[in-house]
């Protein structure tokens, strides 16, 4: 099993317990909020599940930037701007922004995270 692997299944059984999804929902594809229902209550036992699992500490900001999406600097009509979008990359390098930067409608920022985002940021925090 190669240590991408194992992250996958470390993140997967977090995901399930967290969520109450079977495993075969928690695809590297899916998404957080869209596929797998996450809710922001649940992002908290998702961190908590994560820290143990892999020992590490996720400080809130790495992976919710809610003071960039709040932000007037960065927002303008409901929507991120290109000096918010080069913000939000430099922050989450580990995300795939590809898709949100076609639209970056705030209120949608919260469906972009999927599981395999998620294990590239865990990655980066070994």
């Amino acid at each position: 099993m190669t240590a991408s692997e194992e992250v996958f299944g470390k993140v997967q059984e977090a995901l399930v317990e967290a969520l109450g999804v079977e495993n075969d929902e928690v695809t590297r594809e899916a998404t957080m909020v869209g596929d797998l229902g996450a809710e922001s209550i649940d992002f908290l036992d998702i961190v908590f599940k994560l820290e143990k699992a892999f020992g590490i500490s996720i400080p809130r900001e790495e992976l919710f930037p809610d003071d960039i999406l709040t932000n007037a600097e960065y927002v303008q009509d409901g929507k991120v701007t290109e000096g918010g979008i080069k913000v939000l990359k430099e922050r989450l390098p580990w995300a795939n922004l590809e898709k949100f930067e076609q639209n970056p409608r705030v209120q949608d920022f919260g469906n972009l995270l999927t599981v395999n985002d998620l294990c590239s940021y865990v990655q980066s925090k070994l």
